[in-house]
């Protein structure tokens, strides 16, 4: 006799994971009800059902069931009446009992029920966990499994911001009941299809953003003749890889248009939006069904109702603290401390004639002190170069000025008046008291400074380098440390430019990891207990610099640094610039993984020059030669910030108190780089040449000087001579052939040359200045006159020498180097011994008037000579 009492239990249509779980849980806490078979699924739900779920649970068609014998409804996953199809009828009759368990909020009101549970959670299967497990009713494994990928889908593997606390205690008791996480694994992983990737490019091509209040949302939409089961996950991936904070996809399939929506902001509530279009979902995620419109009415519709419902989300207005303690640039350190104590600020913004020119901030007020600068005005170490807001500045705006910038406070501007500022405290303290709005933002959710370039490791580095990296990371993991590589290499590497100069930086012990390395690898090692530094040479005479990682402090400006162990982040601030403060980790479970703590990948893509902080130069005043250096040498430009910290740190003299072997191998660095002339003339457009040394001058003349070094010394190179010069030198005689010799004399002894160096430099460069006076004025010159004047002379004067000649002239030089140095008499002394001349000192003379003699041309042959 047919069942005149029968209780179902049903989800929506185009059922997910979560629908599926769902009825399963429902089921065991009611055992007698049938569970109704949803009229469409997602395709990987269908292919579930067809392959494993009908092993273990019987699902029944609705046209197999009899309506007007249902006389309970348990509905689970959804509450709208528009979503159940054909029982909705059966829903609406009064005689039958209805049970609703849903996350989805708020509930249908349209829908009868006589008992509801509907919390705001990520998964519907959580709440009904939560009655199983009250109840003492047990899981089966199998069971346990579909309730995970459920949950998993519907969480986003616990990733969207409608993840709960629940949730997550749901996921560990179905572990305990034998979930098997790889069955979840491979049904949620997805791999696309040809066509999959074709509707992913051209959801992405459509993709517009629109600005809401504020909020970017981006709608996008697109066709396709045939349905596509997997529509929603395209969108999701889309989403995550534009990290898109609002999405809504439109999508014509089968003549009707279907909507999905994601949403990461609490201000925008897409399953409220999308009850409109008689669809549903939760605050995070939600999709509708349309018929009768055109993707353009939709759209249209869409964009009305956003701007109805998105609410206005807070503003720097709301946020910012007034009215604002101010004050001038002329402002005294000291000052500015006792103000900041007495306030308890972190930092004040610097105002001049009612505009804001600056902020000086408490570290580096405290570390000015520190260096007996307390009587300096605030506006040689204030920052210049930060974000002004308005006060209808939005959320994202403001995190970015504070975070992204690394700002402490952030400056609200009205018709060009301070009306009020943001502090970092005042904006944190808003995200501890609405924790959705810090979920909630798109680049708040990942952290950008950290990416793998493996692939650019393996593309642009010799095989057997990346094995020994890799060898290296393995030793420093058995050890227990972490170690990097770190400073140019990793600049260089990104520039894609050329740089095997790899620098390590070791969390632990440097000079233990470069032990075990050269027991593994059979190389030299030489170390520095003080330092914690090591230098490993492998046998084919590669070089390896590792170093403990270490903070440094400077006693007074321009002082030596001290030393001491620290971790990877302060090693790395205590660098010169951003883009050199970027590190690689090795360690085998994530190398390759690039470390970027002060924005170096931005400044490298801005081609920017910046200091980490403001007493940058203070600390270390040479760092001012090296910004230049950098500057020349990649086209980049310095940041107005740095180089308001340069001027500064000029106007304070620094340069002065620094040693002169620092300046000296600044200088050598200069002169090594392919353009030192541009670098030059950049440091005297700065006034930094006249800032160490007043007679030291740049000007036209000297200009065509150093052109034609750079052209006679790449002359030089291009006849791969086995000879080595110091280049350096060459420049070094350049840049002071304007000066006198009691001048030249003072500046290397500023530079701290030894005093032999310094007299023999000035004993060659007199030499040199005597020789070119003297053969200016002759229009032609002997050659052997040529070997014999300059045969005793180093190279490198020689070669400016030749760089001052005139074209004509240096003529000579070159045949002194190509030719002359190679011409030797053919006799030797033997031969004048067996011709009966008696030895002694004549046959010295003998043998030069022969060599004059040949190199003048007076001379050929063995007979002529004789």
């Amino acid at each position: 006799m047919p069942n005149k009492n029968i209780t179902v239990i049903a989800t929506h249509e185009n059922a997910d994971f979560d629908a599926l779980a769902s009825m399963v849980a429902a089921k065991k806490l009611y055992p007698e009800a049938i569970i109704v078979a949803p009229g469409s699924q997602e395709r990987r739900v269908r292919e579930f059902i067809s392959s494993i779920l009908l092993e273990y649970f019987r699902l029944t068609k609705l046209k197999e069931i009899d309506l007007k014998a249902i006389k309970k409804v348990i509905l689970v996953d959804t509450s709208q009446l528009s979503r159940i199809g054909p029982l909705a009828e059966v829903v609406k009759n009064p005689q039958v009992e209805v049970h609703i368990y849903d996350h989805h909020l708020p509930p249908d009101p349209e829908t009868p029920s006589h008992f509801s549970l509907i919390k705001p959670v990520g998964a519907t299967v959580t709440i009904l966990l939560q009655l199983l497990r009250e109840r003492g009713i047990k899981i089966a494994p199998e069971e346990a499994t579909l309730m995970a990928l459920g949950l998993y889908e519907d969480t986003g593997a616990f990733t969207f911001r409608s993840t709960t606390k629940e949730d997550l205690e749901a996921a560990a008791y179905l572990l305990e009941c034998g979930a098997n996480l790889n069955v979840v694994s491979e049904l949620i992983t997805h791999e696309f299809t040809a066509e999959d990737v074709s509707l992913l490019n051209d959801i992405i091509h459509e993709a517009q953003t629109h600005f809401i209040r504020g909020i970017p949302v981006v709608i996008t939409k697109v066709s396709t003749n045939h349905y596509i089961d997997d529509f929603a996950i395209l969108v999701h991936h889309f989403m995550e890889i534009e990290n898109i904070p609002v999405l809504f996809a439109l999508v014509r399939m089968e003549g009707r248009i279907f909507i999905i929506a994601r949403s990461r902001l609490p201000e925008v509530n897409v399953g409220q939006i999308l009850e409109n279009f008689n669809g549903g979902g939760h605050q995070s995620a939600a999709s509708a069904v349309v018929k009768g419109l055109t993707l353009i009415q939709v759209e249209d519709k869409l964009i009305k109702l956003l701007k109805e419902k998105i609410k206005q989300p807070k503003v720097a207005r709301d946020l910012m603290s007034y009215p604002v303690k101010g004050i001038p640039p002329d402002t005294p350190i000291k000052e500015a401390e006792t103000i900041l104590v007495h306030y308890d600020f972190n930092a004040l913004p610097v105002v001049e004639n009612g505009k804001v020119v600056g902020v000086i901030t408490r570290p580096v007020v405290d570390k000015a002190i520190y260096h007996k600068l307390g009587q300096q005005p605030v506006k040689r170490f204030m920052t210049t170069e930060f974000p002004i807001l308005s006060p209808e500045a939005s959320l994202t705006q403001i995190k970015e000025a504070l975070l992204q910038h690394k700002q402490r406070i952030v400056p609200i501007v009205e018709n060009k008046k301070l009306v009020g500022v943001i502090t970092r405290k005042d904006f944190l303290n808003y995200l501890l008291t609405t924790p959705s709005a810090f979920l909630g933002g798109p680049d708040l959710e990942k952290r950008p400074y950290q990416k793998f370039i493996t692939s650019l490791l393996n593309e642009k580095l010799p095989k057997h380098i990346v094995s020994l990296l890799k060898k290296i990371g393995e030793i420093a993991e058995h050890l227990g440390y972490n170690v990097y590589a770190v400073g140019g290499f990793v600049r260089d590497l990104l520039l894609r430019q050329e740089n095997l100069d790899i620098d390590l930086v070791v969390e632990g012990d440097g000079i233990a990891l470069a032990k075990t390395l050269q027991k593994e690898i059979k190389a030299h090692i030489h170390t520095y207990q003080k330092f914690g530094t090591a230098v490993i040479i492998l046998p084919d005479g590669f070089r390896l610099d590792i170093a403990t990682a270490r903070t440094e402090y400077y006693e007074f400006p321009g002082a030596l640094p001290k030393v001491e162990m620290s971790s990877l982040k302060l090693d790395l601030y205590r660098r010169d610039f951003t883009i050199n403060a970027l590190a690689i980790k090795l360690n085998p479970k994530q190398f390759g993984l690039l470390l970027d703590f002060f924005g170096g990948q931005r400044d490298l893509k801005e081609g920017m020059i910046r200091v980490l902080y403001n007493l940058s130069f203070v600390e270390d005043p040479t760092r001012i030669l090296r910004a230049v250096r950098f500057e020349q040498r990649f086209g980049f430009k310095i940041g107005k910030q740095t180089l308001d910290l340069i001027k500064q740190a000029l106007k304070l003299n620094l340069l002065s108190h620094t040693t002169g072997s620092r300046i000296w191998h600044e200088l050598k660095c200069i002169f090594l780089e392919p353009n030192p002339a541009g670098i030059i003339e950049r440091l005297n457009e700065l006034s930094v040449l006249k800032s160490f040394y007043p007679a030291l001058k740049w000007d036209k003349n000297l200009k065509n000087l150093f052109k034609e070094i750079e052209s006679v010394l790449s002359w030089f190179d291009l006849l791969y001579l086995e000879e080595t010069y110091a280049k350096e030198e060459v420049y070094l005689m350049g840049l002071l052939d304007p000066l006198s010799e009691e001048e030249t004399d003072s500046f290397l002894t500023q530079l701290e040359f030894p005093l032999n160096k310094k007299s023999l430099f000035l004993e060659k460069r007199k030499k040199i200045f005597n020789i070119y006076h003297l053969w200016c004025k002759k229009r032609e010159i002997k050659p052997s006159l040529v070997y014999l004047t300059i045969k005793e002379i180093p190279v490198e004067f020689v070669l400016y020498l030749m760089a001052k000649l005139s074209p004509y002239k240096k003529r000579w030089l070159s045949r002194y180097f190509t030719q002359w140095r190679q011409i030797k008499p053919i006799l030797t002394g033997n031969d004048l011994k067996a011709m009966g001349l008696k030895p002694g000192p004549i046959f010295k003379t003998i043998l030069e008037e022969l060599l004059k003699a040949r190199l003048d041309g007076k001379v050929k042959t063995e007979e002529d000579e004789k």
